[in-house]
């Protein structure tokens, strides 16, 4: 399948293979590529392509039949909202305090297990750069297959190598430098985890349940993970009418425990006992 422009190459005005969005009345949005011939059809109306190409994003534009509509550049929001999936995707307000909590930055080498639909990846992906590189393993094909149509479609596939395997056999990378897990059991691959980290590396897991937290924590101990968070994100939204400022009805509020840790190597050292009791090591 062809890849588009990178989404994240913006520029000031919509190009040839860019991934726009089309924002109309009662905030309903359209996410696409340009192809010179191509036509937009909804509803609402038709607009034609060549009509868009070389407008300025943040410009209204309006479909044959006079619907209007903003031409913008989609945010990763936009576009994890927005995948076809086959499972319950991550929410950004946890995405981006995963991204910031592991360090995830350009040109890393950087570790996923339970591809799912494909939207940690792609924001795994967008943020190791093009000099970075993930790897993602999965175990159901027709899963797996979604989240590497899902990379293609936002041009990202080819800065992901996806494996198919039962990950209790292990991994084929080393000294990873960070790695996400999102599996329905996190506390049984712990160990194979760490052989799949660097010294110091990253760990970092979502677990809906409480007693998963627990078995979780256990499992970080006992090989050797330190300065381990557990948290959960909260996010409430503002109406943004300046006459009536004041929560709007609903609210993302429990999506699930985030757990974060650190790779450490064992020390039999006594002069360093103390700290290591500090930051949660046990014999």
């Amino acid at each position: 399948m062809r890849e588009y422009n990178n989404h994240m190459s913006y520029s000031s005005t919509a190009r040839e293979g860019d991934l726009v969005q089309l924002v109309g009345l009662t905030h309903k949005h359209f996410i696409f590529h340009l192809n010179s011939g191509g036509d937009f059809q909804s509803h609402r109306g038709v607009l034609k392509h060549d009509d868009l190409i070389g407008k300025p994003y943040g410009s209204q534009v309006y479909s044959h039949m006079g619907a209007p509509f903003f031409l913008l550049q989609p945010s990763i929001a936009d576009i994890l909202n927005d995948l076809p999936r086959a499972t319950q995707i991550l929410y950004p307000k946890d995405i981006g305090y995963i991204l910031v909590m592991m360090g995830i930055a350009p040109g890393q080498r950087v570790m996923e297990a339970g591809t799912g639909s494909g939207s940690m990846t792609i924001a795994l992906a967008t943020t190791v750069g093009a000099d970075g590189r993930v790897i993602s393993y999965e175990q159901k094909p027709d899963t797996q297959n979604l989240a590497r149509k899902n990379l293609e479609r936002v041009g990202l596939a080819s800065r992901v190598a996806f494996k198919l395997r039962d990950i209790q056999e292990g991994f084929d990378e080393t000294d990873a430098d960070a790695f996400f897990l999102d599996v329905q059991f996190p506390y049984e691959y712990i160990e194979q985890i760490r052989a799949a980290l660097k010294p110091g590396g990253f760990f970092g897991t979502l677990i809906p349940t409480f007693n998963q937290v627990e078995k979780t924590l256990i499992a970080l101990k006992k090989n050797h993970f330190a300065f381990v968070e557990v948290c959960e994100v909260m996010l409430r939204h503002y109406k943004s009418d300046p006459a009536r400022i004041r929560p709007v009805d609903r609210m993302v509020a429990h999506t699930g425990y985030l757990i974060f840790a650190r790779r450490i190597e064992p020390n039999t050292d006594p002069r360093g006992r103390e700290l290591e009791n500090e930051v949660g090591i046990e014999d």
